[in-house]
């Protein structure tokens, strides 16, 4: 089994990261913040401006360490990146299937069906932990909404073809964030939830979503490397330019396990505040610097966290769930298993 390697996660607008020995060191106005044994390590996240030495990028490429950029508000700029690894007959496999619905379709109906039952069974945690506190209205939806998308993945598993899919995941996403906002128990109406926006976030709810969702795309995109997979080529996600497409198709059933959950708990729970978050002239919302460290914090706690592998029947940190399914996509790819077994929380 893999062993679960941390993050380092760098939110320091003047940090510069530097190698020393088997170390990376974090220096702030020239004195040292932070030191880490590289050996620890599967990949430092810089938000902002934080800069790297050039020994330190080559000992990152070497190491296998992913060196990634993002902006404040978690968007990708940049990775540093060694020579590929993997075998490199598993990506021309994977290239042939994208290329093939035939064998494409099973895979993506996979993915479809768990993220559609995922979501289901987060509407189910909102109703046993919250259902008696709820308005009549809200749990009447939140009831509603968890049968239909039970229906949802029942079609979806019988789906013949990827644009059929495609609009089954755009039908669970509508009724699971058409009922999102009655499993918020925050403070109203700084915590108010009229729907996804992305380029940019429009309210605190949908900045802290997309955060948590440019970190699991971190993850998952490490995930497939780690393997030997293209992130780039995907399945259920259309090729384009500078997106990581298979990175992408790996992330839909994890994110309402993993970033959807937590979100929910840092609200519900009142860890995040309205004071957190920032909001632009231009309406864009975004977290500030300690409500970024507060949620990263939270971020790797739920990765520690512990659950047993519906298909392996083993117990494992949440943040090995991608490799495993990076894993488990691959040994499909190869043939040694039928078929890929998607991620289904219970």
């Amino acid at each position: 089994m893999r062993r679960h390697l941390n993050t380092i996660y760098v939110t320091t607008e003047d940090a510069w990261l530097r190698k020393d020995g088997a170390n990376i060191v974090v220096e702030v106005e020239g004195a040292e913040r932070g030191r880490v044994p590289m050996h620890l390590l599967e990949g430092v996240v810089c938000f902002g401006r934080p800069g790297a030495s050039p020994a330190l990028m080559a000992a990152c490429a070497e190491a296998g360490i992913a060196l990634s950029f993002l902006t404040p508000n978690g968007k990708f700029l940049a990775r540093v990146e060694g020579p590929r690894t993997g075998n490199v007959l598993l990506r021309r496999t994977q290239h042939r299937v994208a290329d093939n619905p035939v064998r494409a379709v099973p895979i993506v109906r996979g993915i479809v069906t768990a993220k559609a039952a995922n979501q289901r069974t987060v509407l189910r945690r909102a109703l046993r932990d919250h259902g008696s506190r709820l308005a009549p209205e809200a749990q009447a939806a939140l009831t509603a909404a968890e049968a239909r998308l039970g229906h949802v993945a029942r079609r979806a598993a019988q789906a013949e073809d990827i644009d059929s899919l495609r609009g089954h995941e755009g039908e669970a996403a509508q009724l699971y964030f058409g009922v999102f906002d009655a499993m918020l128990q925050g403070e109203r109406p700084a915590f108010a939830f009229a729907g996804r926006s992305r380029r940019p976030p429009l309210d605190r709810v949908n900045a802290l979503l997309s955060f948590l969702y440019a970190m699991l795309g971190h993850d998952c995109r490490s995930a497939l490397e780690g393997v030997g997979f293209d992130p780039q080529v995907g399945l259920l996600h259309a090729d384009r330019p500078g997106r990581a497409s298979l990175a992408l198709d790996l992330m839909e059933e994890l994110r309402p396990v993993l970033a959807d959950r937590l979100a929910l708990t840092l609200i519900n729970r009142g860890q995040l505040k309205p004071r957190d978050f920032t909001v632009d002239e231009g309406g864009a919302v975004s977290l500030t610097d300690d409500g970024r460290k507060a949620v990263l914090v939270a971020w790797q706690e739920r990765k520690k966290r512990e659950l047993r592998h519906p298909f392996l029947g083993e117990t494992m940190p949440m943040g090995l769930v991608a490799h495993v399914q990076a894993q488990l996509l691959a040994r499909h790819l190869r043939g040694d298993l039928d078929g890929y077994p998607p991620f289904l929380w219970k």
